[in-house]
């Protein structure tokens, strides 16, 4: 079993060779929105794992897995921000508190 780090650029690429067949590396690029050149190394690197292959042809490249027995490990981190609410001040207690500010 080959185990893989959650959140690197390797699990990315994975999970798409894995939802798609035949998909070309301009393709994962686009999808992933990241340069050709940098998903290319990224493919070779699985490539000397034997976790993916490369299938030139005249026109295009194609890239598809070899081994289906990838882990995931690691925590998840999240992507987005998430935006905490502002709490609201009830209106009752402002207008119950009448106080002059300077005396």
């Amino acid at each position: 079993m080959i185990e893989i780090k959650v959140g690197t650029m390797e699990e990315r690429i994975i999970k798409i060779l894995q939802e798609k067949y035949p998909i070309t590396i301009k393709e994962i690029a686009e999808e992933i929105g990241v340069a050709r050149e940098k998903i290319k190394v990224e493919i070779i690197k699985l490539q000397k794992k034997g976790i993916a292959d490369i299938d030139i042809l005249p026109d295009k490249t194609f890239v598809h897995l070899i081994r289906f027995d990838i882990r995931f490990i690691g925590r998840r981190n999240q992507y987005k921000f998430i935006k905490k609410k502002k709490r609201k001040i009830k209106e009752s207690n402002k207008e119950n508190n009448d106080d002059i500010m300077y005396g």
